[in-house]
């Protein structure tokens, strides 16, 4: 027997069904070495395990970056942060980009959308996936000296997903993990019992779910006196409105951080951030916006990081108001849209082609045989004069000032016209915009037509729910329909490739057909950093700051 089936022949015997469903699809040439890896990921299997079993097969490891030099201060420019600092309750990233840098999850994807262990050493599902056990990292201790247990998981999930409570997971949580759902099995092993079965459920304590950071159990909600967490660097200083410093943690569980000092600047707007940079007041910025992306990209001492997003800006039409009633009339205004104009003249060719669905190319389960929908302004206007609309009609489409939104808000106004869709612009502040974000005070759920925008998920999870499900929290469209709802319950509960990939395929197409929201693009995530500054992961989920290094 060839030594590298030996290989794969003595890994198979230590997996179950599910692991080893995952090797027969690699050996089959049906998924390549980065889905092989994603997947295998899920189910708490290591990277270094499976990249084995990849080697072996023939697909070779990328090679490794070069580590940057420790020391020395990084000083980043971010958002202000939009209030006080709670991780049970934030949503902006101004807030969660301190906290992702003293503060850690269970697990944190890479750049493919593998998951790497981080709190919890490894976990795994039951035969059904309604029950998943995470095994907890030992020796790990709270910037206070307290020791990391499975106490401070069980507190932290139950704050988390409290109807109760103010928790902004609860967008994650409901209907998949309730409050007492996560059992202590010992001190350092924890059961998450979940509401419903879950094929991708690790990447909901991961920082996918930006809130999920770990917490001591006795954490009483004043987070930004201490930032108390696990984590690589420990608060120096912190200043409302102004900024905050960190410093190396000496006693990290980890490899220590490269940096001795991370230092952050607060901004109002973009615009004063990326004038920050270029004058060489700061290393790295958060994301920004593809509208200012211009100003950097061609500036000789700024790199600008593309990373491939499933972020989007969801265009919904209200299934339960006329003329959006007929399904005839959401394509044909699907079908004015001209996508190549978004993709390559609003996103300037830093974007991926939508195809009114959540599943983004990005997406390894994504089918991507699934017909593109194109502009198609005949066939538009047949399914108007079919719908009684031959003549047109009048719209108001309300969105928010933000990024590329108001861009595509007029551009899609543009296309529009093209059909006799009248549509004329209300384009707000995003807290007007927002409202209280409950059905009946906010515009944005509101609204007849309108355009939101959503930010970067690993897995799709979150999209097909809140947003699309009947009686999902996020359901603009108020699109209610019973299969719809049968898919998704089916794609999320399946541990298998062969099952996601079907349901997921399923999904692409009813949405087609049914067209409540229209997806037309997925724009990159732009992360502008000085030449001098090497070691910034491409991850879309925000700033992970301690293998950075700045040259003198």
């Amino acid at each position: 027997m060839p030594k590298h089936f030996r290989t794969i022949d003595a890994a198979r015997k230590t997996l179950g069904a599910i692991e080893n469903s995952a090797i027969d699809e690699l050996l089959a040439g049906r998924i390549g070495r980065r889905e092989f890896l994603r997947h295998g990921s899920v189910f708490g299997l290591s990277l270094p395990f499976l990249g084995g079993i990849a080697t072996a097969v023939g697909l070779g490891a990328p090679q490794a970056r070069a580590e940057g030099k420790p020391g020395g201060t990084v000083r980043a420019g971010i958002a202000v942060p939009g209030g006080a600092i709670d991780p049970v309750t934030f949503y902006d990233s101004g807030s969660y980009q301190l906290a992702f840098q003293t503060s850690e999850f269970l697990c944190v994807t890479q750049p493919d959308l593998t998951l790497k262990p981080v709190l919890a050493e490894s976990w795994s599902p039951n035969a059904d996936g309604s029950v998943w056990t995470f095994k907890l990292r030992k020796g790990v201790k709270f910037h206070n000296g307290g020791d990391f247990k499975a106490d401070d998981v069980v507190a932290t999930f139950d704050r988390l997903a409290d109807p109760n409570g103010a928790s902004n997971a609860l967008s994650v949580f409901k209907g998949l993990l309730s409050k007492g759902g996560t059992r202590k099995v010992d001190d350092h092993t924890v059961e998450f019992h979940l509401d419903a079965p879950n094929g991708s459920f690790p990447y909901s304590v991961s920082i996918d779910n930006y809130n999920a950071v770990i917490l001591p159990a006795s954490y009483k909600g004043d987070y930004e006196k201490t930032f108390e967490g696990t984590g690589p660097f420990r608060l120096e200083s912190y200043t409302p409105k102004v900024g905050a410093s960190f410093v190396r943690n000496p006693d990290y569980w980890g490899e220590k951080a490269l940096p001795d000092r991370l230092e952050f600047k607060f901004y109002g707007d973009v615009q004063p951030r990326i004038l920050a940079l270029q004058a060489g007041e700061v290393d790295v910025l958060d994301a920004i916006p593809l509208d200012v992306s211009q100003v950097v990209l061609g500036n000789p001492d700024i790199q600008v990081l593309r990373v491939a997003s499933t972020a989007h800006r969801q265009l919904h039409m209200r299934c339960d108001m006329a003329p959006f009633t007929d399904k005839r009339v959401r394509q044909a205004l699907a079908l004015c849209i001209d996508r190549s104009k978004l993709v390559d003249g609003l996103c300037r060719g830093m974007a991926a082609t939508g195809n009114d669905s959540p599943f983004a190319p990005a997406f390894p389960v994504t089918d991507k045989s699934v017909a593109q929908r194109t502009q198609d302004i005949a066939k538009a206007k047949q399914l108007m004069e079919a719908a009684g609309l031959g003549g047109g009609f009048d719209m108001t489409l309300t969105t928010l000032r933000y990024s590329d939104i108001p861009g595509y808000a007029q551009l899609f106004q543009n296309f529009a016209k093209e059909i006799g869709a009248r549509i004329s612009l209300n384009i707000e502040d995003q807290d007007k915009y927002y409202g209280k974000a409950v059905f009946g005070q906010s515009d944005w759920l509101d609204s007849p037509l309108g355009i939101t925008d959503y930010a970067h998920r690993s897995v799709p999870n979150v999209f097909l729910k809140s947003p699309l499900v009947s009686d999902g929290p996020w359901n603009a469209a108020h699109f209610k329909n019973a299969t719809y709802d049968g898919l998704v319950t089916g794609y999320l509960k399946a541990l298998d490739l062969d099952a996601q990939r079907k349901a997921a395929s399923d999904i692409q197409k009813l949405l087609l057909d049914e067209t409540p929201v229209i997806f037309s693009y997925f724009p990159d995530l732009l992360v502008p950093v000085r030449k001098t500054v090497s070691g910034v992961p491409p991850i879309a989920a925000g700033l992970l700051l301690d293998r950075v290094s700045v040259a003198s």
